[in-house]
């Protein structure tokens, strides 16, 4: 009986750990104050709840416990009296009567949520703070989780992760949803980090593994929070759609000893159809917020992006993929989000939709661009497209040089492959 009832404790807090967190935040300006407080109010429901039972509204009875522990640390140690006039005069107003305090913690948790989404991916951080900082406090993920999901030491996590907090703290920041004309830049920065950590999850960028689907998942579930959190954002729905959309192809991406499958190769039997539901379905949602055709509307990165995945979704076969469409598309979405990576990624589409030749003509526009320096996809596009126009020896010489920037083990042996069968 004890061991179900902790693990319900644990259950419930891993549920509200987040939005805990994002308020007392919100409430004493410190991250780690705010873990430590939230970590207190773990303690205090594991010595109380076995005896009380589970409270109708677990989350306010956190918030309260920890809001009554924030008061009584300043209190003993003197600290901010200002900060602490502050929590002592909310504290008497939600004093009134436990009805009011439950309903208004209720009311506000949404918004304390999404104020912790917004002060982790603050653009004062580097995108590599971000990333954690989001994974620690949104996501409940430990440094040796973000450690191993992103290859890297647990201690530059760790360092990656203090610094963020002291940089937070000592900005001041309110960790509030921004209004007005500060919202839209720091939207963006949101968006950013999420699909940074969906894409180290979708290809990751070295290591053993080609995919890490649980990475993805963990954005797939961030994304999910935010659009129920913002649900007028198209943007916010175009993200999901996309990555909803691509991670519905992950167990069709490698076969069974790991080997990269190209989505022209794949089983689509093996596509998640829910997953593909479920995108098409935000799209139409982004698509709807933002206008089917105007500029701003539907042309968004991200809902654009959703609409080429959309495209592969679609067809039944690899032959029925509208890649004159797949095209047309890149070209809507260089004109509101031009990038070296996605002039590349267009050059691609032209290839297979209007022939080899014409891909290889797009990339002598953009080879040069300092962003495509050492960039694998670079060589690994135009060996396809020499491949594709029968002219191997260039190719096995691209997909060489490809396999040598890559550094992921997977992606190079399937270069290295490719290069093979160029012949000798």
């Amino acid at each position: 009986m004890a061991d179900g009832i902790h693990q319900a404790i644990e259950t419930v807090f891993r549920i509200e750990r987040a939005r805990l967190i994002g308020g007392l935040a919100r409430l004493v300006r410190d991250v780690d104050l705010a873990e430590e407080l939230a970590q207190d109010a773990l303690v205090a429901a594991l010595a109380e709840w076995p005896r009380t039972g589970v409270p109708t509204k677990p989350g306010a009875w956190l918030m309260e416990t920890a809001r009554r522990r924030a008061i009584d640390g300043f209190r003993r140690q003197r600290m901010r009296a200002r900060k602490h006039a502050e929590i002592a005069l909310a504290q008497d107003e939600a004093d009134d009567g436990a009805d009011a305090l439950e309903a208004a913690l209720d009311d506000d948790l949404g918004d304390e949520l999404l104020g912790l989404i917004f002060a982790a991916c603050h653009p004062v951080l580097p995108p590599q703070a971000r990333s954690a900082l989001t994974l620690r406090l949104v996501g409940g993920l430990t440094t040796g989780e973000i450690a191993r999901a992103f290859l890297s030491p647990e201690a530059t996590i760790a360092q990656r992760i203090v610094r963020a907090k002291r940089t937070l703290r000592s900005t001041g920041l309110a960790f509030e949803v921004p209004r007005g004309a500060e919202r839209q830049p720091r939207l963006a920065s949101v968006l950013e980090v999420i699909y940074l950590i969906f894409n180290e999850g979708y290809v990751a960028t070295s290591g053993e593994d080609l995919i890490r689907p649980a990475l993805a998942a963990e954005a797939q579930r961030l994304g999910r929070i935010l659009a129920g959190l913002m649900p007028e954002e198209p943007e916010v729905f175009g993200l999901l759609a996309l990555m909803e959309l691509q991670a519905s192809r992950f167990a069709a991406r490698t076969g069974p000893d790991g080997a990269l499958v190209p989505i022209t190769d794949q089983n689509r039997a093996r596509w998640d159809r829910l997953l593909i539901r479920r995108g098409l379905a935000a799209l139409a949602r982004a698509e709807a917020l933002g206008g089917a055709e105007a500029l701003g509307g539907a042309d968004r990165p991200y809902a654009l992006q959703a609409a080429l995945a959309a495209c592969h979704a679609r067809a039944r076969t690899a032959e029925e993929t509208d890649w004159p469409r797949i095209a047309a598309l890149y070209d809507r979405l260089c004109a509101v989000a031009p990038s070296p990576v996605i002039e590349l990624n267009r050059a691609v589409a032209y290839s297979i939709a209007f022939g080899p030749e014409t891909g290889l003509a797009l990339l002598d526009a953009i080879e040069r661009a300092d962003a495509l320096r050492d960039y694998a996809p670079l060589p690994a596009a135009r060996g396809d497209f020499l491949f594709r126009a029968g002219r191997w020896a260039e190719a096995r010489h691209e997909f060489q040089t490809a396999a040598s920037l890559s550094r992921n083990a997977r992606e190079r042996d399937f270069l290295l492959r490719r290069a093979a069968a160029c012949g000798g």
